[in-house]
């Protein structure tokens, strides 16, 4: 299979985003990608709750769930939408950070809710709150494809090595990180944390990411590491994008998967562990 990446640096305007987006969604197809991926938030970055209450849209309505679908359906393509930031129902008015799966004939799939909230005080001028304005998931998910079983996640997962496992163990053979990863963490612990969870459960993971500074119409203005990765099942390093914005396809034999899992069958190893 022949996946293809969306480098993007988004802003707090979905209607803006969404020309650029489809531009680059439909160069990956040009490329021959069969499942196109693209960054979390692929439809708003805002640290702002002001701001995301007057755009965000609920998933029935979202723009770019409606224009990626087609996008799908008429390049007969997998896209994987990394997330979309969401209104709900919920009584306390906190939104999803929902990643989707669209099929070649622009279905929904696959919907992954964000689990683990990016909650952190990186320095005195740094911190987020991510729980303040999502509500976190709590369920795991796979889906078996044509290209392969996929494992869905989301950013700050990625720090959570048991998700990875249990994903791996329920058959994932590619593991998804779409992410707008900190420049500050990003630089330290991006490429490692990939290349350990794709060591650590013998999978290919495709991490397409937010890059660079995002405008904003109000709010905090945001940084994102960039520095989309494909990583093998070996813990190779088969992609990385920099930090610009752009598209970049690559191709993955799940073959590697079955042969990196029959060299280190650590799946199958797992031990009961008293204490402490």
């Amino acid at each position: 299979m022949r996946a293809g990446l969306v480098q993007m640096t988004g802003s707090d305007d979905p209607e803006g985003n969404l020309g650029p987006l489809l531009t680059a969604v439909e160069a990956a197809v040009a490329q021959g990608a069969d499942l196109v991926l693209t960054p979390e938030v692929t439809n708003c970055v805002s640290a702002s709750r002001a701001r995301q209450q007057r755009v965000l849209t609920p998933e029935s309505t979202d723009p770019t769930l409606t224009a990626l679908r087609a996008v799908a359906a008429r390049s007969g393509v997998h896209v994987l939408i990394g997330s979309l930031a969401l209104r709900t129902d919920d009584p306390d008015g906190r939104f999803a950070n929902r990643s989707l799966l669209i099929d070649p004939a622009g279905d929904v799939i696959a919907r992954y809710d964000k689990i683990h909230m990016f909650d952190v005080a990186i320095s005195e001028t740094e911190t987020y709150r991510e729980s303040d304005g999502y509500r976190p998931g709590d369920r795991a998910v796979t889906v078996e494809t044509p290209l392969g079983v996929l494992g869905l996640t989301i950013c700050y997962d990625l720090r959570f090595p048991a998700l990875y496992r249990r994903l791996a163990q329920a058959g994932a053979e590619i593991l998804t990180v779409p992410s707008a990863f900190s420049p500050v963490t990003g630089a330290a612990h991006w490429e490692p944390l990939l290349r350990a969870r794709a060591i650590e459960t013998g999978a290919f993971v495709i991490a397409p990411a937010q890059t660079g500074e995002h405008p904003t119409a109000e709010g905090r203005a945001r940084r994102t590491h960039g520095h989309s990765m494909v990583v093998s099942p070996w813990g190779t390093v088969l992609l990385d994008m920099g930090t610009m914005p752009g598209v970049a396809v690559v191709d993955l034999n799940l073959d590697d998967v079955a042969d990196a899992r029959r060299k280190l069958p650590g799946l199958e190893h797992d031990r009961r562990i008293l204490g402490p």
